[in-house]
């Protein structure tokens, strides 16, 4: 069992930055390659970005792709997700996510997710 556990969420303003961490459990994080997803009220669970489980490979959803990055560190079983020229779009909860494959979009192949932290972007 792989707990996950998201920081990093709150309160922005239009065109503010924002860093989220997701710190796992895991013994063997570096076997995981990790997601973030986001799901504002009302609408489904979508994806943002994922990486590799070394790190090499990262892909990203249009609509935050130049402005997300996501990163991790092995050695601290972390995975960040670096959120600049935030939009009030982008409010919603935001779920850190691990699966043993990498270049998952769907959440429903992932195995493992965190509780979610709260990001809202004020106009």
């Amino acid at each position: 069992q792989v707990q996950l556990v998201e920081s990093g969420g709150g309160l922005v303003q239009t065109g503010g930055s924002l860093r989220l961490s997701c710190a796992t459990s895991a013994r063997t994080f570096s076997s995981y390659a990790m997601g973030w997803f986001r799901q504002a009220p009302g609408k489904e669970r979508e994806f943002v970005a994922a990486i590799s489980r070394s790190g090499a490979g990262r892909i990203y959803a249009d609509s935050v792709k130049v402005r997300f990055t996501i990163s991790r560190d092995n050695a601290k079983n972390t995975v960040y997700l670096q959120m600049n020229s935030l939009k009030p779009e982008d409010t919603a909860v935001y779920y850190c996510s691990a699966d043993r494959t990498f270049g998952l979009s769907d959440p429903k192949e992932y195995d493992y997710w965190g509780q979610g932290t709260q990001v809202t972007v004020s106009s």
